[in-house]
């Protein structure tokens, strides 16, 4: 009697395992979109904000537009002005500060 041998193709049971392994978790996403929507947010209110620069000079309008790169200020009584994001040490919106700055008097007295 003639009996053929049945063997498994390890060919297939190889491409199988380095396809499977081939696949790696993908990177968890660095861009949370946090920034752009603060400043959706404070465009929306058009809350008064203050940049301070890595210079330390300070300037203080509201956020018109923004892209990847720039912010667009809108000043009253001044020029716009279109400002590099790289320039920029951090923003703050001014009526907190303005409440820091009336809570730290009300501590004092």
């Amino acid at each position: 009697m003639n009996r053929k041998l049945i063997r498994p193709n390890f060919t297939e049971i190889k491409e199988k395992i380095s396809h499977e392994t081939s696949r790696k978790k993908a990177h968890p996403l660095y861009d949370t979109h946090a920034e752009n929507y603060y400043y959706l947010k404070q465009m929306n209110k058009k809350t008064p904000m203050a940049i301070v620069f890595e210079n330390g000079e300070v300037i203080e309008g509201y956020i018109e537009w923004y892209d990847r790169n720039c912010i667009k200020l809108n000043r009253e009584n001044a020029p716009n002005l279109l400002i590099y994001k790289s320039s920029i040490k951090y923003i703050y919106k001014l009526n907190d500060n303005k409440e820091a700055r009336e809570s730290d008097k009300d501590k004092k007295k």
